[in-house]
């Protein structure tokens, strides 16, 4: 767990004290999905916030102090959970474990995608006024790692961009347009991640297994599958938070 740092704790999203957390934290989308991780993956684990639903615990992953607390859906959720953990609480890093839907004909259910490099159909980066467009992008030595860990482990994988995208349903199917610029898959949260450990000095990634896809539209997890079968996406992000914390 993380030193007290004695600023600003607890806040208005999460009631946990100083040090509750590890350096690193995992972040899946469903409180559920972190409820499971906790209980299955973790020894020793811990809830350490139940505000909103908001799952988050502390553990260890051989012998290493690790975190994994729910971000919600959407940008703006995840805006505010990983700012005030990164701010307040002293985390160091952020991987996103998630889902998205594929556009690439080469990945097909449960397979995972490295997000190196984030679009975004959002506002997020306006906050910051800068004189252009702001490119979000993660961690290098985390995707690094990441992408070892899938060799090791065997797991079809692709590295790149996906777009994180402000809308679930689309009006008119538009996401598809970003296939013409070799995007991989489309999410939701990755964006607001990566401007703020950009702006605050920390580091993040975003690793999604494909849970459905636009290429081949017969292939999709239930909620359930969901929740409890993407092994190789926890392995894998367990892995990389055991090298770093």
């Amino acid at each position: 767990m993380t030193e007290k740092i004695n600023d600003g704790t607890p806040t208005p999203h999460i009631e946990a004290k100083n040090g509750d957390f590890a350096k690193t934290v995992l972040m899946p989308g469903d409180p559920m999905r972190a409820k499971f991780i906790a209980e299955n993956h973790l020894e020793n684990a811990v809830l350490v916030n139940k505000v909103r639903g908001a799952y988050g615990y502390t553990g260890l992953y051989k012998g290493k102090p690790v975190s994994v607390m729910t971000s919600g859906m959407g940008q703006p959720s995840m805006g505010i959970y990983s700012y005030e953990l990164f701010r307040f609480y002293g985390v160091e890093n952020i991987i996103r474990i998630g889902s998205c839907g594929s556009f690439d004909k080469d990945l097909h259910l449960r397979d995972l995608v490295i997000a190196l490099g984030v679009c975004s159909s959002g506002n997020f980066a306006k906050q910051y006024g800068l004189p252009g467009e702001f490119a979000p992008i993660a961690d290098f030595k985390l995707a690094k790692l990441a992408a070892e860990e899938c060799e090791k482990r065997g797991v079809n994988h692709k590295i790149g961009n996906v777009l994180c995208s402000e809308y679930f349903y689309d009006d008119g199917n538009r996401q598809l347009e970003w296939t013409k610029m070799g995007v991989l898959g489309v999410e939701m949260e990755s964006a607001a991640l990566y401007c703020n450990a950009a702006r605050l000095g920390k580091k993040a990634l975003c690793i999604c297994a494909v849970s459905d896809s636009f290429v081949h539209p017969e292939e999709n997890l239930t909620a359930d599958e969901r929740e409890k079968s993407l092994d190789s996406l926890i392995g894998t992000a367990l892995e990389v938070a055991a090298k770093i914390s």
